[in-house]
């Protein structure tokens, strides 16, 4: 049985080359495959191995200070879902190129999954208004699955968001709009970037998708969840697409 995890954490980090070639050896210690992405803005991995070796590289990792909260997703498959270890150093954690969307220097408010099914179930947010879900991932990861009668964009990178939302503003501006996508992290640079154009009615799905899955099921959701591995997809039991017989997470 192997244990999956994704992760990611916005904080500086000042020697990005430093810190992969620290971790690249420690993943390799533990018999971890995956990739793992650092930047100057942090940290993205998805990574795969047995569940000591998991267990030992996040020990390790959360003893740097910077990484001492970063929060985990989990899911469990009978094969390793990565062919190899990657670790790189790149310009963004997630490619997002608008400098008005930088988690360093604020985050946009989130709502947590339990609420978020809440608002799902009765059809409108604690004030009374609409709920516009707004899935900011791209067209292929959209197919697999998304939540019952969400906004989805006409994209096919993370760059081309921001022209696709304008086109879509006026439908928002009566809403309460929940920006969400796989682990969070796209859709927590989306809506940093939309409060900045002036929608102060956008939130983030806290934990993305994945999160959501975890803590509340699929309340609302239609299909599975596109991952970045060989499973391919995961149901909201956390069981994959390509790997029927797992256990959930």
């Amino acid at each position: 049985m192997y244990t999956s995890i994704a992760a990611y954490c916005f904080v500086p980090v000042d020697d990005p080359q430093a810190l992969a070639d620290a971790i690249e050896p420690v993943a390799r210690d533990h018999a971890l495959l995956g990739s793992v992405l650092v930047a100057r803005e942090g940290l993205n991995l998805f990574l795969a191995g047995g569940r000591a070796g998991i267990d030992g590289f996040l020990a390790w990792l959360r003893r740097d200070a910077r990484f001492a909260g970063i929060e985990v997703k989990s899911s469990h498959s009978q094969r390793q879902p990565f062919a190899r270890l990657r670790v790189k150093v790149k310009r963004e954690i997630i490619a997002f190129r608008r400098e008005d969307a930088s988690p360093l220097e604020g985050r946009a408010p989130t709502v947590a999954p339990e609420v978020l099914a809440r608002w799902l179930q009765q059809g409108h947010d604690d004030g009374g208004r609409r709920v516009v879900m707004l899935d900011t991932r791209n067209r292929e990861e959209v197919a697999y699955g998304t939540f019952a009668g969400a906004l989805t964009l006409p994209i096919d990178n993370f760059t081309d968001l921001p022209d696709a939302v304008a086109a879509q503003r006026d439908r928002l501006a009566d809403a309460t709009v929940v920006s969400f996508c796989t682990g969070g992290i796209r859709c927590e640079k989306a809506a940093l970037w939309m409060r900045a154009q002036g929608m102060d009615n956008v939130l983030q799905l806290d934990g993305g998708i994945l999160g959501y899955f975890e803590r509340v099921g699929g309340a609302g959701y239609e299909g599975r969840c596109f991952v970045f591995d060989e499973r391919v997809a995961l149901d909201p039991e956390l069981v994959a697409l390509a790997d029927p017989e797992v256990d959930a997470a």
